[in-house]
C-alpha cells in the first residue's frame, strides 16, 4: 500500500490487558496487520508480556524492548517520564480506554502536526455504538482531540478486524480434509474421533461446562470436546479424574475430551476452521469464530450489574432473531434470565434443540460473515479515518 501526505507511517498502541487473551490477542493481530498489510511502523506498548508469549511463543518476558515479526513491543511498566515530540507516533491508539502516560500526551501537544489520537473501543452490537463512532473528544488543556473509534458490525462502526488472506487460507484449509486431518491429528485426535461431532471449547470459568459435558456425554451423537490447557480446569478435571494438563484426554459415554495445548493465533484460526461448533469467548475468539464459518456460541466477558447480557441480547438481536435454540443456549450459557420466561428445559433438551438447528445455523454463520466482510475490515477503515482526520487537521492549519 502506498501512503500519501495524509496517511499515517508511524503508530503507536497501548495495551493494558484485563481480559487476558482477548486484550492483548486484539493488539497483536491489529499491530501485525497495521505492519505487514499497511507499511505501517507500529509499536506495541503492552503491560503484561507474559500474556502475550502465549499467543507469540517468540516473545521474551523480560525485555523492555524487542522487534517481533515487524512490531516493536515495548514493555509498558507505567513509564511517565519525559517524552520528546520524537518520540510520538502519526496515530496514538489507546486500546479500550487505558490512561496512556502524561508525559507522552504533553509531547504529543508539542508536535507539529500533532497525531490523530484514537481511543479504540470494545465491540458491542448496541444501537447506541453507531451514534459515538467517530465522535471527537477534545482534551481539557492542551490543543489535542481524541476521537473513539469503535469496531461493529454495520457499516455505520468500524467494522471487525480481518486480514486480507484470511477468506483464502480458510477455503484452503476447510477444502483440504488430509490438512484438517493432520492438523488435529497432531492433538491425538484420532481417525474414529475425526468422524464424530467435533467442538472446541473457549470460556471463562463460570461456564456451566460439567452441565454441558453431561449433556454430551448421555446423548446419542459421538463428540469430540478440544479444550485449550487452563480453560474450564474444574469441569474438565472431574471429567477426566485426572490433572487436565495437554495431552490428556478421556471417554465417557458418547463424549471424548481432550485438553490442548495453548496455540498460536494462526493455529487457533484452524482450530475453528476444523471444528464442527465454537464455544468461544470474549471479543478476540468471538470475532475468529464469525470469520470461520461454522456454528459458535458466545460466551461474553462479565460485567457489573449484568450489563455484559444486555450486550449479549444485542447481538443475538442482529444475529440470530429467528433461531430461537440458540438464543435460548446462548442466554442460559451466558447465566442470562430470558424475560418471561416460561422453559425451564435442562441442558440435554436444550442441546437436542440446538443440534437439531446445526445445519441452520452453518448457513447463517456463511450469510453473517459475507455481510460483515461487506463492511470492510477494521485495520484499514481506521487508516481511513485516520487519514481524513489529517488531511482535515491540514486544511486547518493553510
Amino acid at each position: 500500500m502506498s501512503l500519501n501526505n495524509n496517511q499515517a507511517r508511524s503508530l503507536a498502541l497501548f495495551c493494558k490487558v484485563v481480559d487476558n487473551y482477548g486484550d492483548a490477542g486484539i493488539c497483536w493481530r491489529l499491530a501485525r496487520q497495521l505492519h505487514h498489510e499497511h507499511g505501517i511502523a507500529v509499536t506495541l506498548w503492552i503491560d503484561d508480556l507474559q500474556t502475550l508469549r502465549r499467543i507469540c511463543p517468540d516473545a521474551a518476558i523480560a525485555a523492555d524492548v524487542q522487534q517481533l515479526d515487524g512490531v516493536t513491543v515495548r514493555h509498558w511498566r507505567n513509564q511517565d517520564g519525559v517524552f520528546s515530540t520524537a518520540d510520538i507516533a502519526d496515530i496514538v491508539i489507546e486500546f479500550f480506554g487505558c490512561d496512556i502516560p502524561p508525559g507522552y500526551i504533553v509531547a504529543m501537544a508539542e508536535c507539529n502536526p500533532r497525531p490523530v489520537w484514537l481511543n479504540l473501543e470494545g465491540l458491542s452490537a448496541e444501537e447506541w455504538v453507531e451514534g459515538c463512532h467517530a465522535l471527537p473528544s477534545p482534551h481539557p488543556r492542551m490543543p489535542l482531540t481524541k476521537y473513539f473509534f469503535f469496531p461493529g458490525f454495520t457499516s455505520k462502526t468500524g467494522g471487525l478486524l480481518h486480514e486480507s488472506s484470511l477468506e483464502a487460507q480458510r477455503e484452503q484449509f476447510q477444502s483440504d480434509q488430509v490438512a484438517m486431518t493432520a492438523f488435529l491429528a497432531q492433538f491425538g485426535v484420532t481417525p474414529g474421533e475425526m468422524s464424530s461431532l467435533k467442538l472446541s471449547l473457549f470460556c471463562y470459568p463460570h461456564a456451566p461446562v460439567s452441565a454441558l459435558f453431561d449433556a454430551w456425554q448421555f446423548g446419542d451423537t459421538a463428540i469430540t470436546c478440544l479444550v485449550p490447557e487452563g480453560v474450564a480446569v474444574e469441569a474438565v478435571q472431574a471429567f477426566l479424574g485426572a490433572e487436565a494438563r495437554s495431552g490428556a484426554a478421556q471417554t465417557r459415554g458418547a463424549l471424548t475430551v481432550r485438553v490442548l495445548p495453548f496455540v498460536p493465533q494462526a493455529d487457533y484460526d484452524k482450530l475453528l476452521w476444523a471444528c464442527d461448533l465454537n464455544f468461544v469467548r470474549g471479543e478476540d475468539s468471538f470475532v475468529r469464530a464469525q470469520w470461520a464459518g461454522k456454528p459458535f456460541v458466545w460466551h461474553i466477558y462479565p460485567q457489573d450489574e449484568n450489563l455484559h447480557h444486555k450486550k449479549l441480547r444485542a447481538f443475538l438481536q442482529r444475529y440470530s432473531a429467528d433461531i430461537e435454540s440458540l438464543n435460548t443456549f446462548s442466554l442460559r450459557w451466558n447465566g442470562a434470565t430470558v424475560e418471561n420466561e416460561s422453559d425451564q428445559a435442562g441442558w440435554r433438551e436444550l442441546w437436542t434443540k440446538f443440534q437439531a438447528d446445526m445445519p441452520r445455523l452453518t448457513s447463517r454463520s456463511n450469510e453473517w460473515r459475507q455481510k460483515m466482510l461487506a463492511n470492510g475490515d477494521l485495520t484499514s477503515n481506521l487508516l481511513k479515518f485516520a487519514a481524513s482526520i489529517r488531511s482535515e487537521t491540514a486544511e486547518n492549519e493553510v
